[in-house]
């Protein structure tokens, strides 16, 4: 009788396009059809120059976060990433990256995009702001919605405008953890974590973990002192 392979992962591509909104609904739809069948190993691979739009990006984030607990999710940058690309990557348990591929996100202030509140009477409090006074774009709303998701694991007003390159990102403790690349080459197989982009040699994609509590709490930490 023929057994499933423990080391099977499923791959699910995400191309970084420019302007292609029907791509991403597409995508969206078919990575919650993934999600749905539970499968043990969810490789989500980023390709291109472009980026996933602010609202996909968080779209995405919803959808990951609502999987079953049993499904570990691996993002693989076979490109630098940019805005809400950044996010997506960030959200896998198990992270991978071209070892010359950046990170890039700019900086929007989310207090410059106020909510609609209620007021003791349960009816909606009257806008501070008049169209002629303030003009909100959704699109950059939602940008710092996600800034606001990324900030959960880099310090976004420290990194926002800038390159991050994967030096940086070991000194965050997000690259070239040796006790856990060593659990993962055990437990996933090497194979599986070292080929990196179809032009590129094996083992430029350098394996990253989650470690947002702990980042969490050393930034804590930091700021205290």
């Amino acid at each position: 009788m023929k057994t499933r392979s423990t080391k099977t992962v499923r791959h699910f591509q995400l191309k970084l396009l420019a302007y292609a909104n029907s791509y991403y609904i597409d995508r969206v739809a078919d990575l919650e059809k993934a999600l749905a069948r539970k499968p043990r190993r969810l490789q989500i691979d980023l390709i291109g120059v472009g980026e996933i739009p602010a609202d996909f990006a968080l779209l995405i984030r919803s959808l990951l976060l609502e999987r079953s607990p049993k499904t570990t999710i691996i993002t693989n940058a076979f490109s630098s990433l940019q805005g809400g690309s950044v996010l997506v990557w960030l959200l896998g348990d198990i992270r991978l990256i071209r070892a010359d591929a950046r990170l890039f996100f700019r900086q929007v202030n989310a207090s410059d995009f106020p909510e609609a509140e209620l007021s003791g009477t349960g009816k909606p409090m009257e806008s501070k702001y008049r169209d002629s006074d303030l003009e909100i774009d959704p699109e950059e709303a939602d940008y710092a919605r996600m800034l606001q998701g990324i900030e959960e694991y880099l310090p976004v007003r420290e990194l926002a405008g800038r390159f991050i390159s994967v030096p940086l990102l070991r000194e965050f403790g997000l690259v070239g953890n040796a006790p856990m690349d060593h659990f993962l080459a055990t437990a996933f197989g090497k194979s599986d974590l070292s080929n990196g982009p179809p032009n590129e040699p094996a083992g430029k994609c350098l394996p990253m973990v989650n470690q947002t509590a702990r980042m969490r709490k050393g930034r804590n930490r930091s700021r205290r002192e």
